[in-house]
């Protein structure tokens, strides 16, 4: 549903995208990551036709987002990071207008937006004025705004940066709900939490190009487990480190003064039970033994350059 190729773009001497690829199947929703800076506000812009690439080809529900345009904005919806609806009208009048504006006559706009407020669980407020709103239902309505036209390809950009966590569990409710009724997303966060509940999908850039792409399991796998032991007897440290060497084929790292080493494993190696079994028959004491699977932090922090990045992606991105 969402294709590009070699999508790159620069402003001045600063390059935002650097040969991009994307491919998004449809009905699925996919997380689009990286640094600030990385060139993820510029695809979401040049696959929802506000911006032009310097080069290469991005198509939307089977049409080119450069030659044909208004093909693609008839089957999309966008919420950008900056709201979109107005503070001085009712949350209904906002939607009320937004239909007309995509011709659905009067009374098919007031039907649609009566639809939506109750759909979203916005229908108390319906007749209030947004500026008294919370911060969360407005963006919740943000979102609403862009399914006036119930669209084939959602783009949310950051659709809950600065909620609080019962606001952003409203609009991941949202997002779930729009999801299971076969609209495909594609949605840019800085939570990482975010991306590993949503996603089917998590893609990640850095620099304007992609260095990982997979389900959430599949991007953790490829970093293994992580083994963490703490024995109780200082002497089963250089016991417990070579049981553990064996199998990750390197020395963990151990401290001495908290009795503890660790290690990455790759991902099936070992089972928790089989890894206390074997420390047992060893004849290691241990106080606590964990194998987890890495946080989708570690492998965003694994794939991206660490560089300090102060740059405004709404400016060079």
């Amino acid at each position: 549903m969402i294709e590009a190729t070699g999508l790159r773009k620069s402003f001045g001497k600063v390059t935002a995208l650097d040969g991009l690829d994307l491919n998004v199947p449809a009905g699925s929703v996919c997380a689009l990551l990286g640094p600030n800076g990385a060139g993820k506000t510029t695809a979401v812009r040049i696959l929802a036709t506000l911006a032009r690439p310097d080069a290469g080809t991005a198509r939307v529900a089977g049409y080119d987002a450069v030659r044909e345009p208004n093909r693609v904005r008839e089957r999309i919806g966008l919420a950008g990071q900056h709201a979109a609806v107005d503070y001085d009208l009712t949350g209904r009048e906002n939607l009320f207008i937004l239909g007309l504006m995509h011709h659905l006559g009067r009374r098919g706009a007031r039907a649609r937006a009566g639809q939506l407020l109750e759909q979203f669980g916005l229908a108390e407020a319906a007749d209030r004025l947004v500026k008294t709103w919370s911060g969360g239902m407005r963006r919740r309505l943000d979102v609403v705004a862009s399914l006036i036209v119930a669209p084939l390809v959602l783009f949310l950009d950051e659709p809950t940066t600065g909620l609080d966590p019962r606001s952003r569990a409203e609009i991941w409710t949202a997002i779930r709900g729009l999801a299971s009724d076969g609209t495909t997303i594609l949605l840019t966060t800085q939570y990482l939490d975010e991306a590993d509940q949503l996603s089917d999908q998590i893609v990640i850039i850095d620099a304007g190009q992609l260095v990982a792409q997979g389900s959430p399991d599949d991007l953790k796998d490829t970093l293994g487990s992580r083994i963490e032991v703490v024995v109780a007897r200082p002497g089963d440290l250089t016991v417990a480190a070579a049981l553990v060497e064996g199998l990750t084929s390197h020395p963990p790292v151990v401290q001495a003064s908290e009795r503890r080493l660790s290690a990455s494993v790759a991902a099936g190696v070992v089972t928790l039970p089989e890894l206390v079994r074997q420390l047992d028959a060893a004849g290691v004491s241990a106080e606590d033994v964990s194998l987890r699977r890495p946080t989708l932090d570690e492998v965003f922090l694994d794939r991206t350059d660490r560089t300090d990045r102060t740059g405004n992606e709404e400016v060079v991105a």
